[in-house]
């Protein structure tokens, strides 16, 4: 029982408490076990039976904090939940007292997992890094990037090819496929051409052997782009892309269960929407892509 009472929040431990004292157990024997001090106990007893007004506004507080928390499935840590609480309700909270708020409620942000790497194939058509780490641009449609994940589920595997403008981190193109080849990007490629002017476009990519070749570079040429590449064996070289792939795997992928390649491309088609028009970031003065590229314009 000590082990147990010991490891809980001293809310949780009052709590405890509470409950066994109406079981006959002693007071003080609880205070004892649960390492913590009997004055202690009945000043939090007291609170409960007479709450003050900052107690009440803090109850109404973490309901919307609890409210953000189920509705975007966790994915916000305080900082974020500070922001959603002030565009949505216009709520403006010191974000220490969210995070304290946050940890009374035993709630956090779900933590991003790292996408390992494996290492590559030789390439045989390689561009400068011309990037070189660079990842401010002024404009639209001066810097893009480009990658690819797996995404693993039921068995089964797809893959994901993305490109993201730095401007403002939006997702221009995307496409889904079984196999991780030269198509794959080829084909997110042609999309973000029928969207974008992609003339002039610095496009950034690691030396993945579908990016070094000759058919890709190829196609880079006849869009006028020009090609960089990071450094061999250098993931950090691509983070933003990286960066990316890992909210969306731990903001959506990860929070559910699918058993077909539809439910994974329904979901993925989802969160590219919420993603670039609906979720804010800090970068974008707390607005969403989408919202930071029309205001400039």
């Amino acid at each position: 029982m000590k082990g147990g009472m010991t490891n809980l929040p001293k809310t949780k431990k009052f709590e405890v408490i509470l409950e066994m004292s109406q079981r006959n157990y002693p007071i003080s024997l609880l205070c004892q076990i649960a390492e913590v001090s009997k004055s202690g106990y009945y000043k939090w007893l007291k609170r409960q039976e007479f709450p003050t007004a900052k107690q009440l506004e803090d109850e109404k507080v973490k309901k919307k904090i609890m409210e953000c928390h189920k509705k975007l499935r966790g994915i916000y840590g305080y900082r974020r939940v500070k922001v959603w609480l002030e565009k949505i309700y216009g709520l403006h909270i010191n974000h220490k007292r969210i995070q304290r708020l946050m940890r009374d409620l035993e709630i956090k942000a779900v933590i991003r997992k790292k996408k390992p790497y494996y290492g590559k194939k030789e390439a045989y058509v390689v561009s400068d890094n011309h990037l070189n780490r660079n990842f401010i641009a002024s404009k639209p449609n001066e810097k893009w990037v480009t990658d690819i994940t797996y995404l693993i589920f039921n068995g089964q595997k797809l893959y994901l090819s993305a490109i993201l403008d730095l401007y403002n981190n939006e997702i221009i193109a995307y496409h889904v496929s079984r196999r991780n080849d030269l198509k794959l990007v080829i084909d997110t490629l042609k999309k973000a051409k029928k969207k974008r002017n992609v003339q002039g476009i610095l496009l950034h990519s690691d030396q993945g052997f579908q990016y070094t070749s000759r058919q890709y570079n190829n196609l880079i040429k006849k869009y006028q782009m020009k090609a960089s590449m990071s450094r061999k064996g250098n993931c950090w070289d691509n983070a933003c892309m990286e960066n990316f792939f890992s909210h969306f795997k731990t903001e959506c992928f990860y929070l559910y269960s699918f058993k077909t390649a539809q439910e994974v491309k329904d979901a993925l088609k989802k969160y590219m929407r919420f993603y670039n028009h609906g979720r804010f970031q800090k970068k974008l003065k707390n607005l969403s892509p989408y919202q930071f590229r029309t205001q400039a314009a």
